[in-house]
């Protein structure tokens, strides 16, 4: 048998397309004179105001205009409202074209169809829209004070959803309470590739096929079906390269079925590619949390009680973003601590803001990145190192599987190992003494040291994905997965698993991925599901098609199917027998071809529940204290996602996951202006940050395997996001701990650390709590069916 391939460092077999523009993505489908007969494009007519009644549309001059096909309002297309792939009230989806009322800026009133991209686009500024303007309301909290403006009036209420906690103060008895209002800002995706989408419903195999840019084909095609009253077999969804998800690209988005709807009107094919500033106002932003944490502890520095006040942001049309906060945040409360007592209260505010959805993490990241930075309030308050506050109250490793007091079933763990990890790795000790060293000096650029320890949840609910192996007669292979790759490295991954397996050389093994009419089902991806489910279900098809296999080696070889097994020419031979005959893979696969069947095993994979990957991270910043300018000096992050089949994916994923968290303690936000005017819709002005501004990070892992499936793998996309944004804001906050500086919202930035030491310069730092407004009283009482792990994106 051939030695195993898993564990090593295999090189990405994608990363040709992608590298030399072999790639194909939905806004270059190769058509050029292979083109769809009249394909047409699409450009929206989209809001300039946050919130405003539509008294008019006049189209009469825009339909006029060279090469325009036609232009389409909500009255002339029978568009019904839907919601995104999370629904989190019932009663307020989102019509795909704006009807009596515009919510947000960048809302979709009206749509040109027209024979270039260039004429659609020109068109639309033809279009007039007669807005009647509303006052606009953009901050959660203010969205739910008395007397708040209303998004929908007839609803009487701008609390899109809520629940409350019940039963006893978490907080009585405790000798020490610490409290901090934070703020997990608004942020958007920023893919590379934008939304994109060909809906043709002339093709003839199928009564619609549509390229999209999404994460989760088989969904898309489910929800897309039911939208427009065909069934699943009916759609093909196709997703080609796809640039970058990171949550937003999940579902059926408005300007989705927009184009679907028009393109069965005309009877024709139509493309939709977004533009960057359409994407920066459009696509469904994530976090945008506000919590009211309080943390109860002995004076001894063991925590007791966990009292937790949080209000998310849904955006227009209650965007399924803001269930997160009721869901993800929730059940990951308590982080990687012993706490036995937890009191949650959730509510989610509609605002005059873009819909939010998810970002990477998903609600994990907000719950870690307030518990990480109250620990550190926690410890200031104390006069205790952070590091010793944190291994005082982690859960004991012996102790797993453990449930927690919101429901989560941690599967297995050992909390202070990455943390042991990341201290040795950064020198922590010297680290401290530097940083003693240039306060005493009285050097104005001061260290900073962050930690932050964190558990987060993939593959939510567990479940199972669909995978399958073929062997054809040439000698390759074809794995199928029902997830879908948009930078992971599942054709490396994935093969990688059926080479091991077989001793099918990695080269002649090709991956199919992300066609609804190819791939017979499929969960998609997301919430870091796609090793543990869809690499367990290619495993175990692999492994069953070796077994098929060898029964039928046997077969030809004439010996008992037990002293079968592959040689390092990765043939069947018999055991003991080196010189003997052997039996290929081709020659098996041909004579399954001759009887009429395939060398081919399909099946799905199953779960019994969602894996807890976990880490730590320690992050090193230098904060000038005359200019609140912040350097990043180091970052270590030790993670741990189970049995790691691939070290060089997974720093990727590492390293994919640092810059996105990085960028968020210090860089990212959505901002808006009173009149809900985004302040932020180019790259101009969204600071997202560029290779020059990042910093080599040091990404190791730690191996801890679940016993939830037969890989030990648990996820990893998310987890360097989570672990890294509470560590920056620990540093920062960490270097300006001796001035009185308690504590700094996200982002970090300049004007920020500014403000701060010169408040606390000046003898009166700003606070670290403020008391929550009163909207959580009459919510109802959470369910019982509120703390499952479903959900994950």
């Amino acid at each position: 048998m051939p030695g195993s391939i898993l564990g090593t460092s295999v090189r990405r077999v994608e990363d040709a397309d992608l590298i030399t523009g072999r790639s194909t993505y939905v806004g270059n489908l190769p058509f050029g004179d292979d083109a769809p007969p009249g394909l047409a494009h699409v450009a929206f007519v989209r809001s300039p105001l946050a919130h405003a009644r539509i008294t008019g549309i006049d189209t009469s001059e825009a339909a006029a205009s060279p090469g325009v096909l036609a232009v389409y309002t909500a009255a002339d297309l029978d568009l019904p409202a839907h919601h995104g792939l999370m629904v989190l009230n019932p009663e307020l989806p989102r019509p795909p074209l704006a009807t009596d009322r515009v919510r947000f800026v960048g809302e979709a009133v009206a749509m040109v169809v027209a024979a270039s991209r260039a004429a659609a686009v020109d068109a639309t500024e033809l279009v007039e829209v007669d807005y009647d303007p509303l006052p606009a309301v953009t901050d959660p909290e203010a969205a739910l004070a008395e007397g708040a403006e209303l998004q929908f009036p007839d609803y009487g209420s701008n609390l899109a959803a809520g629940e409350r906690g019940d039963g006893p103060d978490p907080l009585d008895g405790a000798e020490v309470v610490v409290r901090a209002r934070m703020e997990n800002q608004r942020v958007a995706a920023v893919p590379l590739e934008g939304n994109a989408i060909v809906a043709d419903p002339t093709t003839t195999d199928f009564g619609l096929t549509v390229h999209v840019s999404t994460q989760m084909p088989h969904g898309f095609q489910a929800q897309l079906a039911g939208i427009v009253g065909l069934e699943p077999e009916q759609v093909r969804v196709v997703a080609p390269h796809v640039g970058g998800g990171f949550g937003a690209k999940a579902g059926v988005l408005a300007e989705h079925t927009a184009t679907v709807v028009a393109a069965r009107t005309l009877g024709r094919p139509l493309s939709w590619v977004d533009t960057r500033s359409e994407n920066l106002v459009s696509m469904p932003h994530g976090r945008s949390q506000v919590g009211y944490y309080e943390l109860g502890l002995t004076s001894e520095g063991r925590m007791t009680g966990l009292r937790v006040r949080v209000i998310g942001d849904a955006g227009a049309y209650a965007g399924f973003g803001g269930a997160l906060p009721l869901r993800m945040t929730y059940l990951m409360a308590t982080g990687v601590y012993d706490i036995a007592r937890l009191r949650y209260d959730a509510a989610s505010a509609l605002t005059n803001t873009t819909p939010m959805g998810a970002f990477r993490g998903a609600g994990r990241p907000e719950a870690a990145a307030h518990l990480e930075r109250l620990v550190d309030v926690a410890a200031a308050e104390l006069g205790m190192d952070p590091v010793e506050l944190r291994r005082r109250n982690l859960l004991d490793p012996a102790s797993f599987p453990v449930t927690t007091p919101s429901g989560a079933n941690y599967d297995v763990g050992d909390y202070d190992l990455p943390l042991r990890e990341a201290l040795r790795l950064v020198g922590y000790d010297d680290l401290r003494t530097e940083q003693r060293r240039r306060r005493e000096a009285g050097d104005p650029v001061r260290l900073g040291i962050g930690i932050a320890a964190y558990v987060e949840v993939t593959a939510g609910g567990g479940g199972g994905e669909y995978g399958s192996v073929t062997v054809h007669d040439d000698g390759t292979a074809t794995v199928s997965a029902g997830t879908s790759a948009h930078g992971q490295g599942h054709a490396t991954s994935f093969a990688m698993l059926v080479s091991d397996r077989t001793g099918i050389p990695m080269e002649k093994i090709t991956f199919v991925q992300s066609d609804t009419a190819v791939v017979p089902r499929g969960g998609g991806t997301g919430g870091s599901r796609s090793l543990q489910l869809g690499g367990t279900a290619v495993a175990e098809a692999a492994h069953e098609l070796y077994e098929r296999a060898r029964k039928q080696a046997a077969t030809v070889l004439e010996a008992a199917a037990e002293d079968i097994e592959l040689t390092d020419a990765g043939e069947f031979g018999v055991t003991g027998v080196p010189t003997g005959p052997t039996v290929t893979w081709a020659r098996l696969a041909g004579r399954a071809a001759a009887a009429g069947e395939e060398l081919s095993v399909g099946l799905d994979s199953s779960q019994s529940g969602a894996t807890f990957p976990f880490g730590a991270h320690v992050s090193v910043v230098e904060v000038d204290t005359d200019t609140g300018r912040i350097t990043p000096r180091r970052h270590v992050a030790v993670d741990d996602c189970g049995r790691v089949l691939n070290p060089l994916l997974v720093e990727g994923q590492q390293h994919g996951g640092l810059a996105q968290g990085i960028a968020q303690a210090l860089y990212e936000q959505v901002l808006y202006d009173d009149e809900g005017q985004p302040l932020t819709s180019s790259l101009a002005a969204y600071t997202i940050p560029t290779a020059a501004d990042l910093f080599s990070f040091e990404a190791v892992t730690t191996e801890t395997p679940t016993p939830l499936n037969s890989l030990g793998a648990k996820g990893i996309g998310e987890s360097a996001t989570i672990g890294s944004t509470p560590a920056v804001q620990n540093a920062v906050v960490d270097a300006l701990s001796d001035l009185g500086v308690r504590h700094i919202d996200l982002p970090c930035t300049p004007e920020r650390v500014w403000r701060a030491v010169s408040a606390a310069r000046a003898g009166s730092p700003e606070p670290a709590w403020h008391e929550p407004p009163d909207v959580f009283g009459d919510l109802p009482v959470r369910g019982a069916d509120a703390d499952d792990e479903s959900g994950a994106i």
